[in-house]
C-alpha cells in the first residue's frame, strides 16, 4: 500500500491558485481519511508557502467536522524529584581549642548498607577535612568501636538532622567568607541540597556562682587544648616578660598591676563581640557533650559560661574563663618565645 505521506510531494503544491490547491488537498483528504492526517499536518506547521499552510489546514478542519482528527499527544512524562539521600544516623565529637570537631554522617542506602560522610567542620573557616565513601552495617560498627577507643575527645551520637545542619553552618561560613570546602566534598554537595544551618543549643542563664567557677573547666581533658592563639599575644607576653626582667627597681605590687593591665589589654582586645560569640556558642556545644555523656556539672558550669558570653553587655574581663584563656595563652607565648615549646604545636589556626 502506498504511504499517503509520500504520495503527496510538496514541491508540487507551490505556486498554485488556491481554488486548486483546495480542490487537491480535499481530493487527498478525502481518498485517504485519517491516514492523510500526518501529510496534511506536516503542510500546515512546515510549509514553505503560505497558501499552502492555509490550504493544509483548511482541509484538517473539512476532515475534523467528519469526526477525523489527529490522535491526541501522549501525556508529558512525569517529572520525578529525585529528592537527597536521607540521613539516617550521626556522630559528632566535642569541639577542640581550635574551635574544630569532627562529624559523621550515615545515610541510607538502598541494600541495607549506606554511605559515610566523614568532616571536620571547624567554627571560623567552615569544612576542612572531607572523606568517606560505602559502608557496610558491620564495617560501620567496626570503626566507631576503632574510633571511641582513640578519640581524645568525646563522641556522641546525635539526631541527622543536627549534624546535617551543622554542615549546613559550614557552608554558609564559606559563602560568607568567598572560600569553597576541599574538593572531596563534591560528591557529597547533592547530600546536603536545600538544608537550613543548625540552630545553636539553647543557653541557660549565666548563673553567677557557676560563671565564678567556669576556668575550672580548663583543667578537664577535653578542653586540655582551650586557649587563645599565642601568636595573637606574643607581643603582649614579650612585654610581660620583659617587665619582669627589668634592672629597675620597683615593688612587687607594681610588677603584678603591669601584668594585669596587659592581661585586661588582651581580653579587651581577643573578646570583641564577634569572638564573644564563637566562645559562647563553642560552650554550649560542650554543654550539650557533656550533658550527653553523663556528666551534669561540668555541662552546668560551661552553660553559665556560654549565658555570660552571649548577654550583649558581657564584660570580658568580669569572666573568669575569657581570662583564663587569655592567661593560658600568654604563658604559651612567653613558652614559645624561649625556644621551649614549638610555635606550630601551640598554634589554635585550624
Amino acid at each position: 500500500m502506498t504511504d499517503p505521506v509520500a504520495s503527496l510531494d510538496p514541491t508540487s503544491l507551490r505556486g498554485l491558485p488556491e481554488n486548486v490547491l483546495d480542490e487537491r488537498l480535499r481530493a487527498f483528504a478525502n481518498e485517504h481519511g485519517a491516514g492523510a492526517l500526518p501529510a496534511l499536518t506536516g503542510l500546515a506547521e512546515g510549509a514553505a508557502d503560505r497558501a499552502v499552510r492555509r490550504a493544509a489546514k483548511r482541509a484538517l478542519y473539512r476532515l475534523s467536522q467528519r469526526g477525523v482528527i489527529p490522535a491526541p499527544p501522549p501525556p508529558p512524562a512525569p517529572v520525578v524529584q529525585r529528592r537527597a539521600p536521607r540521613a539516617v544516623r550521626a556522630w559528632l565529637s566535642g569541639i577542640d581549642g581550635s574551635g574544630s570537631r569532627a562529624a559523621w554522617i550515615l545515610f541510607e542506602g538502598p541494600y541495607g548498607g549506606g554511605a559515610l560522610c566523614s568532616l571536620i567542620l571547624n567554627d571560623v573557616v567552615g569544612i576542612t577535612e572531607v572523606a568517606g565513601g560505602e559502608i557496610t552495617k558491620r564495617r560501620l560498627e567496626a570503626e566507631l568501636a576503632s574510633l571511641r577507643a582513640a578519640q581524645k575527645l568525646p563522641w556522641v551520637e546525635t539526631e541527622p538532622a543536627r549534624a546535617v545542619g551543622l554542615v549546613a553552618e559550614g557552608l554558609q561560613i564559606h559563602r560568607e567568607r568567598g572560600t569553597s570546602p576541599p574538593s572531596e566534598f563534591g560528591r557529597w554537595q547533592p547530600f546536603f541540597a536545600e538544608v537550613t544551618a543548625a540552630e545553636p543549643p539553647a543557653a541557660a542563664v549565666a548563673d553567677p556562682l557557676l560563671l565564678a567557677r567556669s576556668a575550672e573547666l580548663l583543667a578537664l581533658p577535653e578542653m586540655a587544648g582551650w586557649f587563645l592563639d599565642p601568636e595573637t599575644v606574643q607581643s603582649d607576653a614579650l612585654e610581660i616578660q620583659e617587665a619582669r626582667q627589668s634592672r629597675l627597681v620597683v615593688s612587687d605590687q607594681i610588677k603584678v598591676e603591669r601584668q594585669e593591665a596587659i592581661l585586661a589589654r588582651v581580653v579587651e582586645r581577643e573578646f570583641a563581640p564577634a569572638a564573644r560569640r564563637r566562645w559562647a556558642r563553642r560552650l554550649a556545644e560542650m554543654s550539650w557533650i557533656f550533658s550527653a555523656t553523663g556528666r551534669p556539672e561540668p555541662a552546668a558550669t560551661a552553660s553559665a559560661a556560654a549565658a555570660a558570653f552571649a548577654e550583649s553587655d558581657a564584660e570580658p574581663l568580669r569572666h573568669p574563663l575569657a581570662r583564663a584563656l587569655a592567661q593560658r595563652a600568654l604563658e604559651l607565648a612567653s613558652e614559645v618565645a624561649a625556644g621551649r615549646l614549638s610555635a606550630s604545636d601551640v598554634s589554635r589556626k585550624p
